[in-house]
């Protein structure tokens, strides 16, 4: 009963932050939510999208909206780890170095445009985005709870970018695209407020022990042998069809499990659907998996693939 309850009630703040980021990015309903149950399942989110399309402004109003400290790093190619992470600076004083935190050292983290960076500037989340902590000149230190990335990707066929290595992406639970907003947003848009100067005036819809809690009720959400074995089916597939080069790990398989689980929290349900594993699976395995060379003749999907081709317990 306590977790239907926190169920029915998750879905009150989180229904109203999705609405509210909803009256700034016009239009992508589905991409806030999808945003929301990273955020809710302790995932990092990649948005990968053209420049111009709202990618900076949403990661803005989801740390209004949710109280959050927030700190953005503009990658470029002469960015260095020690700009991301900080660096120790003598002290003369007290004869001692000094540690002076770098911009890491926040709730919501902004990469802005993280494929502009060279892989060793890169490098500098790696640690963070898995274990929640960094390790500078030999020292471990904890970064703040909640912690969250929000990275945003340029096309790679854009001059000026290094494709991401697949040890970082597989650390990003979501990868989504905006789009282009369709007719009736676009003329909201032209017609409307800047959306920079909406932000300013968003309220906060969400306490930070309201998130912490939510976030720590997502793995009880009650999930039954057959959705674990419908999971386990998608798994197996990707590592056994000749459709994909390689195929999903472990951590993909609780990234599925997770996402869904947060998910349902969403629809204010305490049981796991086969449908909250289909709704997310577009946005977790698609920046995971690739097409082999048959795959690529046609127009590979790999969420529709797996749904088409792994039956329902």
């Amino acid at each position: 009963m306590l977790l239907d309850a926190r169920s029915r009630l998750a879905a009150g703040p989180t229904e109203t932050v999705i609405a509210m980021a909803g009256q700034v990015i016009l239009g992508k309903e589905r991409q806030i939510r999808l945003a929301m149950a990273c955020i809710l399942a302790r995932g990092h989110l990649l948005i990968e999208d053209v420049p111009g399309v709202g990618k900076t402004t949403l990661s803005h109003a989801l740390a209004r909206l949710l109280g959050l400290d927030y700190q953005r790093i503009q990658f470029t190619s002469d960015l260095l780890p020690a700009d991301i992470i900080g660096v120790s600076i003598f002290d003369r004083d007290s004869s001692t170095f000094r540690f002076h935190a770098g911009p890491i050292f926040a709730q919501i983290i902004l990469a802005d445009e993280i494929n502009r960076a060279s892989p060793k500037a890169q490098s500098a989340l790696l640690e963070a985005m898995e274990e929640h902590q960094v390790t500078a000149e030999g020292e471990t230190r904890p970064l703040p709870e909640p912690f969250f990335v929000i990275a945003t990707q340029n096309p790679m066929h854009q001059v000026g970018t290094f494709p991401l290595p697949e040890s970082q992406l597989d650390r990003f639970l979501m990868r989504i695209n905006l789009g282009y907003p369709d007719a009736k947003a676009e003329r909201e848009l032209l017609k409307g407020a800047e959306r920079r100067d909406m932000i300013q005036h968003l309220d906060r819809a969400m306490s930070t022990a309201q998130l912490v809690e939510l976030q720590k009720a997502v793995p009880q959400m009650q999930v039954s042998d057959a959705l674990l074995d419908y999971v386990q089916q998608i798994i197996s597939h990707t590592r056994i069809s000749p459709r994909f080069t390689q195929g999903l790990s472990p951590r993909a398989g609780v990234a599925i499990l997770r996402a869904a689980q947060a998910w349902a929290m969403m629809e204010g349900r305490r049981q796991v659907l086969p449908e909250d594993v289909q709704a997310i699976l577009p946005a977790v395995v698609g920046h995971r998996l690739h097409g082999s060379s048959d795959a690529a003749k046609g127009t590979f999907d790999p969420a529709r693939e797996l749904i088409a081709g792994v039956p329902i317990p």
